[in-house]
């Protein structure tokens, strides 16, 4: 179907060092304090996140198309839990938050979607292992 490219590069040490993640038209900084304390720029898991939700809100959304509904709005964010175990540091769990707006959407119908879209999205899919938790609300 098609092919997407990411790239990053990294300078330094682990924690006096910096990044440049780029994907798409978006190069942006990430470090050490952006990635496991409260410094400027991005870091993996946000990536991580921002791909799972936009990946879960186009399926969402072509399922709900499916059913000759166009939905108004969805929106997901993705919150990514970074731990630490014997290893060293590893994503253990990932929260999605979906607000949806769709006139004649039952609640019941758009539960067994948002379930779907969990389930079957390309990017769930390559997180299979990992709790993916989902709180999924029609407005």
């Amino acid at each position: 179907m098609s092919t997407s490219t990411g790239k990053a590069k990294w300078s330094g040490t682990l924690k006096k060092g910096k990044g440049e993640m780029t994907f798409g038209n978006y190069t942006g900084p990430y470090t050490f304090a952006s990635r496991f304390e409260s410094g400027e720029g991005t870091n993996p898991e946000e990536l991580i996140g921002a791909a799972l939700a936009g990946c879960y809100s186009m399926f969402l959304s072509g399922l709900i198309g499916a059913e000759d509904l166009e939905p108004e709005m969805i929106e997901t964010i993705a919150q990514v839990r970074l731990d630490k175990d014997d290893k060293g540091p590893l994503i253990t769990s990932i929260s999605l938050e979906c607000h949806v707006k769709c006139s004649g959407l039952s609640e019941s119908k758009f539960g067994e979607l948002a379930k779907t879209s969990k389930e079957k999205c390309p990017v769930s899919r390559l997180y299979q292992g990992a709790e993916i938790k989902l709180n999924a609300r029609l407005i």
